[in-house]
């Protein structure tokens, strides 16, 4: 399906990243109505293949599906690299050294590093910071925690660290992220 659908040749980009983007109401809609299915169990086995279909074409449509082109082409580095995030996505909070990453996917440190680099614009430990920023902005934000407590349980020693990568990030600080929900919750 893929291929029938994005641009492949002179038009693909081989310098493309791993990323995110916005959810859209065309994305939206399908994945409300697959959820809404739950509730209608007889009619799963006719509809569902139909809305995932329709929400495999809005994601090879849309702003990711360059990305997703790329996913589905990775060579066997790429698939290693894959792995490689996997396990960082399950260890953020882990302290690491390239050479060990790059033994879990048997590949040379320099080799592995420019895989990576290639295949998510970043390099490991700045995917890692990624992680755990995401992550403790959604401990301070849903799940009410100080900021102290987030950074140290993300695996950062240092909560004026955090507090710096933090804004770095997401150009405010967690007290900032903080005080505008509360704002938002009021109104």
């Amino acid at each position: 399906m893929a291929e029938g659908i994005l641009p492949s040749g002179d038009g693909y980009n081989a310098d493309l990243r791993v990323g995110t983007g916005e959810t859209t109401p065309a994305i939206l809609s399908p994945l409300c109505r697959l959820l809404k299915l739950l509730h209608e169990p007889e009619a799963v086995p006719v509809l569902s293949p139909l809305i995932l279909r329709e929400i495999y074409y809005r994601l090879l449509t849309g702003e990711q599906a360059q990305y997703l082109r790329r996913i589905a082409m990775l060579d066997d580095q790429g698939y290693r690299i894959a792995s490689v995030i996997d396990w960082l996505r399950m260890n953020y909070t882990s302290s690491f050294r390239i050479e060990q990453l790059a033994s879990l996917v048997r590949m040379s440190a320099p080799s592995f590093h420019q895989h990576f680099r290639q295949l998510t614009g970043v390099s490991p430990l700045q995917y890692q910071k990624c992680l755990r920023l995401t992550e403790a902005r959604r401990l301070i934000l849903s799940e009410f925690m100080d900021v102290a407590s987030a950074a140290y349980s993300v695996g950062y020693e240092s909560p004026s660290q955090f507090s710096r990568e933090y804004k770095r990030m997401f150009g405010k600080s967690p007290k900032q992220n903080v005080l505008e929900l509360r704002d938002m919750a009021e109104k």
